[in-house]
């Protein structure tokens, strides 16, 4: 069993599922409606003691499902008094080894989907370059195990609450693998540094692509519109920014170094709006007016041309990736 999450008319609702096979394949039924609040099944004995109420119990045995008390626990526990959490939760701790979900009837080979793959992949390393995925240990993707198509995308909804702002647009170009399509080196590193036109445009083809993968959707199949569980990546792609790049950090590191006697400043770098100017090829006065959104267009347009894959200077491109930073910095 698992606890699932959904949207309806405009509020988040609650239910209890469970992952089922049914002629060789992992399918999910939903078993109990908990309505907007699943805490209003939680009483409170006393002490640090609770338990749920016994329509949730009867309901799951009028079913015919297998349980234990403490899967039933494990659902519920996001929604438990957050001063009872505190006290037990070090006794969850000790237990959560030997509560180990069994399999509900098939276990799977391992041979997960790649778009899964990717997403705990980012998930629990935070890595844009992807390179060695096929080498990472079968362990780390065991968390898909036994799982159908919808608590897997149950399990992603929860799991990606531990991204950061600025991880977030990161993380989509990563799952879905857009820096194949380009061959610049610096793709899996500075995306920022790309033609975004070109990103949104194979962004929303990868997207489109993947909810027509049968493969993928599986028992809950193919829709004609776009998947509910997609919706939500279009969202954060189109409504996030990407973070500081390491590689720009990198570039400057190097150009540092390189300069016998050159000392790294202890105070953080100040670029003027002059030298910035310059560095962008426009007036100081432009430069003051540019909203954040214009500067990062500017700078991806002058980074193409700069950048020394592209036979641009190198000098002139770390002038430019630093003005851009402290720039960026200053803008609302």
């Amino acid at each position: 069993m698992y606890l699932a999450r959904y949207q309806q008319h405009g509020k988040t609702h609650y239910a209890i599922r469970e992952s089922y096979v049914e002629k060789d394949v992992l399918r999910s039924r939903q078993l109990i409606e908990l309505g907007t609040d699943p805490g209003e099944y939680v009483r409170y004995p006393g002490g640090n003691a609770f338990y749920i109420h016994d329509a949730i119990e009867d309901q799951l045995r009028a079913l015919g499902v297998v349980y234990d008390l403490d899967e039933l626990d494990d659902i519920f526990w996001p929604f438990i008094d957050p001063d009872i959490q505190k006290a037990q939760a070090y006794f969850r701790r000790r237990g959560s080894d030997a509560r180990k979900r069994p399999s509900p009837g098939r276990q799977s080979d391992g041979n997960f989907h790649l778009f899964d793959r990717r997403r705990v992949h980012y998930l629990r390393f935070g890595q844009m370059d992807q390179g060695r995925i096929g080498r990472v240990s079968p362990k780390l993707f065991s968390v898909l195990s036994g799982k159908s198509r919808d608590e897997i995308e149950q399990y992603f909804l929860l799991s990606e609450q531990i991204l950061k702002p600025h991880e977030r647009k990161s993380y989509i170009f990563v799952i879905f693998d857009l820096q194949r399509h380009f061959s610049e080196h610096f793709a899996k590193t500075m995306p920022q540094g790309l033609d975004q036109n070109v990103v949104d445009r194979l962004f929303l083809q990868e997207i489109c692509r993947l909810n027509r993968d049968e493969g993928f959707w599986a028992d809950l199949g193919i829709e004609d519109h776009l998947h509910g569980y997609l919706v939500r990546y279009l969202t954060i792609f189109f409504d996030n920014d990407y973070g500081r790049s390491g590689y720009l950090d990198d570039l400057l590191q190097s150009w540092i170094n390189s300069r016998r006697g050159f000392q790294f400043p202890e105070r953080k770098i100040r670029v003027s709006f002059q030298e910035a100017s310059t560095a962008f090829g426009i007036s100081e006065e432009e430069m003051r007016r540019l909203s954040k959104r214009e500067l990062a267009r500017r700078f991806r347009q002058k980074a193409q041309e700069l950048h020394p894959d592209k036979g641009g200077n190198h000098d002139a491109f770390i002038r430019l990736a630093t003005a851009y930073q402290d720039m960026k910095a200053r803008k609302k």
